[in-house]
């Protein structure tokens, strides 16, 4: 008897938990741990995963699995670890965690096949040829319920045949017609001399394929030969050409060509950075480094050169990225050095294209992922190092179930591979500096800029002095000067607003009602070019008001500078500026991010305005000046890392201009000049900022000096909301020692989204050995509620997100 432990697809807490059921005879040899299969639960069928498979159950009576989803497993061993350690990190469920791991194309309604490959025919098994016949693809319910299965199980094993999901509209493969001679070179020349005199086009397709074939493309064989479709058929018929369809990958930089770029001289810095990492490989011995560099400093090179290590040794490597912002330049960079071994995977990626760079991964067709947050899932089995590059970014963090952080599980997979993890940055997370002074981390340093350049000098601009001067425009005088110098001189400038949208909110001037949206506490955002109003929080959208709702005036105003206004204001100051806007609105077409920036580097704009997608990895020569125009919008959030996310981006920005030959300037415009995050980012000083910060952090019991938990509870109910918010307080000052700090029941900076109320608690704590089971407990307690969709519990232990 086999037994197989399976989780199923239910998010509860009553059935988070493996389920026993028997392995039917003729699977016995094909079920392992990592597959997908159906099993039957209560009066339904649910999908599953396998994470076990044994010869014993207490279970008295087993209901047998009913079918198989997979023929290889989709999880390997280690990511089964991985979810079981997301579910105890996380306090996820399993499903989820394992969710987390496949491409959204497998998670959709699919249809499963398997395909004959076509070049491996001729080392089949005999009795898998006689099945498939003159077939290059048989669906898999013919053969789920066969004796065949273990031996088709083998042959997918050794390559021969492969299992293709056929997702409804979603992960479908993509495929092309091919036209393929039939017979030797000798038989079908005789054919040839046998065609009526008529059949001009048919000879010419046949003597094309025996120069350039025996098969080639039908779309390319019909431009290359001038032909039509019917004269295809006719060859067809006369059984001289077969037509096949044939995969091809979706590859989302087909029309690309990179150029090849080879490992470039590195610097005594950069020498001593890479050594110990180096010997890490080497040992393979498993460290995280903190690659700690000044903007421009070289850390790509060194993150290539240890690639390259890895790669040598036939191991692989995840790299990954901040979102899609620095992706296409990312991209660039690593298929240049290592052209078709790089997979990509990132959320500009259409369904199909990464459901086929995965399945790349799991073919081993290549050694190197370069991608966002998710990429830490790619199914290796062999790696040899991960590198996080920004690692400060707070885009690492998931802020849905399961919400993980991908340094944590990269650190993870580093000591399950015995492998280096290196974490790079010009402005570290706190924790991760803290980590690396007291040596849990290996500090590595890059102090200078490659070639030797300075940092650019940055003045910061007091724009309460300019209003007092009169200026009433959204650019100080002197970065008007610097804007206006540039356009002479024929160089670049890159300006960044820390917003999007055109205004932030619209309000009455009379009575100064501001428009609400109607399901949550926030204003609507104006957008002007659909001349909309809208909520970012729940999709809410209406027309633009030409009256005050509220007292009927018509002195309804515009607030807040958006980059759509920037943008036109630029218009009437510059009107010669070429400006080129990259936010929100302008990227959400796919490919938009690239053909943006690469115009840009083409020269054909003078000006990229834009949010903060513009802040990051951007490597532009001819940029030379760098204006942000509202430096504190993100200093007076309710969050404790307010002055670290100003700190890091204001310095990420001045990281833009003068990376090459010509020397950068940069203008930083604030209402609070002396606020220090302002203050030492203009210096480009993060050790004294990272002083000031930690006193204030040890002061008010923040990270790194504690741990944080931000419990939030929501209800369609105001009262029920406090309630229950109130009672988890109670519940937790009870279990949890004195040590523990529980601030609340308070509402959420957003007290209402989507109709539901928000309240939530934060407890900071130090060393509490029970306290999973006192938030599980909590959830337990709840569940019934939570189950009937009235009552959401969000529990996040390492909070980014205080909204």
């Amino acid at each position: 008897m086999k037994v197989a432990s399976v989780i199923v697809d239910i998010p509860t807490r009553q059935t988070d938990r493996p389920f026993d059921y028997l392995v039917p005879d003729e699977w016995e040899d094909v079920v392992q741990a990592g597959m997908r299969v159906i099993v039957p639960f209560g009066t339904r069928l649910l999908q599953g995963f396998v994470i076990d498979t044994k010869s014993d159950t207490e279970v008295e009576k087993l209901k047998p699995i009913h079918s198989l989803l997979d023929v290889a497993p989709v999880l390997n061993e280690e990511l089964l670890q991985l979810g079981k350690w997301l579910t105890e990190t996380t306090l996820c469920f399993m499903i989820s965690a394992l969710q987390a791991m496949l491409p959204a194309a497998m998670k959709a309604k699919y249809e499963k096949e398997i395909h004959l490959i076509q070049e491996r025919i001729d080392h089949l098994h005999e009795d898998v040829r006689l099945f498939f016949g003159d077939r290059t693809v048989v669906s898999w319910r013919e053969i789920e319920h066969t004796s065949l299965l273990p031996l088709l199980q083998k042959e997918i094993a050794k390559g021969h045949l492969e299992v293709v999901y056929r997702v409804e509209e979603k992960g479908k493969k993509k495929t092309a017609k091919w036209v393929e001679l039939t017979s030797t070179a000798e038989q079908t020349m005789e054919a040839m001399s046998r065609l009526s005199a008529q059949a001009v086009k048919q000879k010419e397709i046949l003597q094309f394929l025996l120069e350039n074939g025996p098969s080639f493309p039908l779309k390319q064989l019909l431009e290359e030969t001038n032909s039509s479709l019917s004269a295809i058929k006719s060859l067809v018929q006369k059984k001289l050409v077969v037509e096949k369809e044939i995969e091809v990958y979706r590859d989302p930089f087909a029309d690309r060509t990179f150029a090849k770029t080879s490992p470039l001289p590195l610097t005594e810095d950069q020498q001593r950075a890479i050594a110990p990492i180096l010997a890490g490989i080497e040992k393979g011995e498993h460290d995280v480094f903190l690659m700690y560099g000044v903007t421009g400093s070289g850390k790509t090179e060194v993150y290539m050169q240890t690639i390259d290590a890895v790669l040598k040794q036939g191991k692989e490597a995840i790299v990954l990225v901040p979102e899609i912002s620095l992706t296409p330049q990312m991209v660039k960079r690593f298929k240049g050095r290592f052209g078709s071994k790089v997979a990509v995977l990132h959320s500009g990626l259409s369904l199909g294209e990464k459901y086929d760079e995965w399945r790349k991964i799991q073919r081993k067709e290549v050694q190197l992922v370069v991608g966002a947050r998710s990429a830490i899932f790619a199914p290796f089995e062999n790696l040899g190092i991960i590198i996080i590059d920004e690692e400060h970014e707070t885009s690492y963090k998931q802020e849905e179930n399961p919400r993980y952080h991908a340094r944590d599980v990269a650190i993870f997979r580093g000591r399950y591979h015995r492998c280096p993890v290196v974490l790079g940055s010009a402005t570290p997370s706190l924790e991760s500096f803290a980590r690396a002074k007291k040596g849990v981390y290996k500090q590595l340093t890059l102090k200078k800029r490659m070639n030797d350049k300075a940092l650019p000098p940055v003045d910061i601009v007091d724009m309460r002095e300019e209003l007092r001067a009169g200026n009433r425009s959204m650019f100080s005088r002197l970065l008007f000067e610097k804007l206006k110098d540039r356009l002479e001189k024929g160089e670049q400038s890159v300006l960044f607003l820390n917003r999007r949208g055109y205004s932030s909110f619209v309000m009455c001037r009379d009575c100064g009602h501001v428009i609400q949206c109607p399901h949550c506490d926030i204003s609507l955002t104006y957008h002007r070019v659909q001349q909309r109003l809208k909520c970012h929080y729940c999709g809410y959208e209406q027309a633009v008001l030409h009256r005050c709702p509220s007292c009927e005036s018509e002195h309804i105003r515009f607030f807040g500078t958006g980059t759509q206004k920037v943008e036109e204001e630029l218009g009437k100051l510059l009107p010669e500026a070429r400006v080129i806007r990259m936010d929100v609105d302008t990227t959400s077409r796919k490919g938009a991010h690239e053909r943006l920036l690469n115009e840009f580097g083409e020269g054909k704009a003078d000006i990229l305005l834009g949010t903060q997608m513009i802040a990051k990895g951007l490597d532009f020569p001819k940029v030379t000046l760098v204006g942000v125009l509202a430096a504190d919008t993100m200093l007076y959030l309710p969050d404790f890392r307010s002055a670290e996310k100003t700190f890091q981006l204001l310095t990420q920005v001045s990281g833009r201009a003068g990376r090459h030959q010509l020397p950068g300037e940069v203008v930083i415009q604030t209402y609070t000049p002396d606020h220090y995050s302002i203050e030492l980012a203009a210096k480009h000083d993060y050790e004294t900022f990272y002083e000031r910060e930690m006193l204030i952090r040890k002061k008010h019991g923040y990270p790194p000096f504690y741990y944080l938990t931000l419990i939030t509870v929501s209800h369609p109910e105001a009262t029920k909301a406090v309630a229950i918010t109130d009672k988890i307080v109670h519940y937790l000052q009870k279990q949890l020692s004195s040590q523990a700090i529980i601030l609340g029941p308070v509402a959420s900076p957003i007290a209402r989204m989507n109709d539901r109320y928000r309240y939530q608690c934060m407890i900071k704590y130090k060393r509490e050995p029970n306290f999973s089971s006192v938030l599980r407990k909590i959830v337990d307690h709840y569940q019934q509620e939570i189950n009937r969709g009235e009552l959401t519990i969000t529990i996040d232990l390492n909070p980014y997100m205080m909204m």
